[in-house]
């Protein structure tokens, strides 16, 4: 097997919409630049994500110089949204944590209102290096991240994507397989390691830049969703739950915690420091 290199890499300026695929980022403390600095709430501040609202699979953000966005969806006119003034901020409530952010323009909350036919906002986080702590248990102190699920980058491999297809195949529901990638969201992708090489890793370096891996990913039911249709099925969660049981968790891919800056671009190399 040859050396491992940086396959892909995705950026998603709107948490639960649809990114883009750069051919290189910037990678700060809390994550890809432009990554996840945006959500929905509902009137009442939770988070809106996939797993209440598939269709947001279908919807898409383009990331616009200075971090305002470009918003498409199907039967919508695209909008593009200033990043908001600092200033006043409300509570957004992500998965029980309480972060401060600034709504978006009203014309925002009008045009993705409308989309999902609900009652929802956008809001920005304008300053990631205080607003939200990771989670303790698996952070080292003063780290921080977006609006992620948890952690700053996720990373997941091709081979495993393959492994796991291959399994599918073998499964009650074949027919909806192979699913891609982009069912699980990842920021980056990696090729030319072995299935599974991810469950050992402790330290990588994609490039000049060094990741610590926080702790694998626990998938939920986003990643049933066909993230073009936006229609559910059971897989990949069926078969995980039969082979990628880790505890209580659902498991494909592993959480990363920037460990420096820099940039980093497809084709670079990945190697396992620890």
């Amino acid at each position: 097997m040859g050396m491992a290199e940086l396959q892909s890499i995705h950026v998603h300026p709107v948490k639960a919409l649809r990114g883009f695929s750069p051919r290189e980022a910037v990678v700060e403390p809390w994550g890809l630049a432009g990554d996840r600095r945006w959500v929905l709430i509902d009137d009442g501040g939770k988070v809106v994500t996939q797993r209440a609202e598939p269709r947001l699979a279908l919807a898409a953000a383009e990331l616009l110089p200075g971090g305002g966005l470009r918003l498409r969806a199907p039967g919508r006119t695209p909008l593009t949204v200033p990043v908001p003034d600092p200033g006043v901020t409300v509570p957004v409530d992500i998965f029980g944590t309480k972060v401060e952010a600034v709504l978006a323009a009203e014309a925002a909350h009008a045009w993705c209102g409308a989309y999902l036919e609900a009652d929802v906002r956008l809001a920005h986080m304008d300053a990631p290096a205080t607003r939200r702590p990771i989670d303790p248990d698996h952070a080292l102190p003063g780290e921080t991240v977006s609006f992620a699920d948890g952690y700053p980058l996720l990373v997941t491999t091709q081979a495993s994507l393959d492994a796991l297809n291959s399994l599918i195949a073998q499964g009650e529901h074949a027919d909806e397989g192979p699913l891609p990638m982009n069912r699980f969201r990842p920021n980056m992708v990696v090729r030319g390691t072995r299935a599974w090489a991810e469950d050992d890793w402790r330290r990588i370096a994609v490039g000049e830049v060094e990741f610590r891996v926080a702790k694998m990913c626990g998938r939920c039911v986003v990643t049933t969703t066909d993230q073009v249709t936006a229609e559910r099925g059971r897989e990949p969660l069926r078969t995980l739950a039969r082979h990628r049981r880790f505890g209580n968790q659902l498991v494909f891919g592993q959480n990363l915690v920037p460990r420096s800056p820099g940039t980093i671009r497809v084709g670079d190399p990945v190697r396992v420091l620890d």
